[in-house]
């Protein structure tokens, strides 16, 4: 996958995983990070337990399980537990 294509995929997968944990205001901006780097680190992840990550949708979706499980921590640290 291209460069491009990853940045997209990551920056999809920030953008539904703020909607999804009601993420709003300035955040937009550490969601959408948060998404390439959960593209980066979900696609290692599934690798890591035997569940290779192909194509668009693949991608999409492993990217967005570890930047949601991201922006959860972030709320927890934010707000406390």
């Amino acid at each position: 996958m291209s460069i491009f294509g990853f940045l997209f995929i990551g920056l999809m997968a920030g953008w539904l995983a703020g909607r999804v944990t009601n993420s709003a205001g300035w955040d937009l901006l550490i969601d959408l990070l948060v998404g390439v780097i959960g593209a980066l680190l979900g696609g290692f992840a599934f690798y890591a337990l035997g569940m290779p990550v192909s194509g668009f949708f693949g991608g999409l979706v492993a990217a967005m399980i570890s930047a949601m499980l991201a922006l959860f921590a972030k709320g927890f640290v934010k707000h406390g537990l």
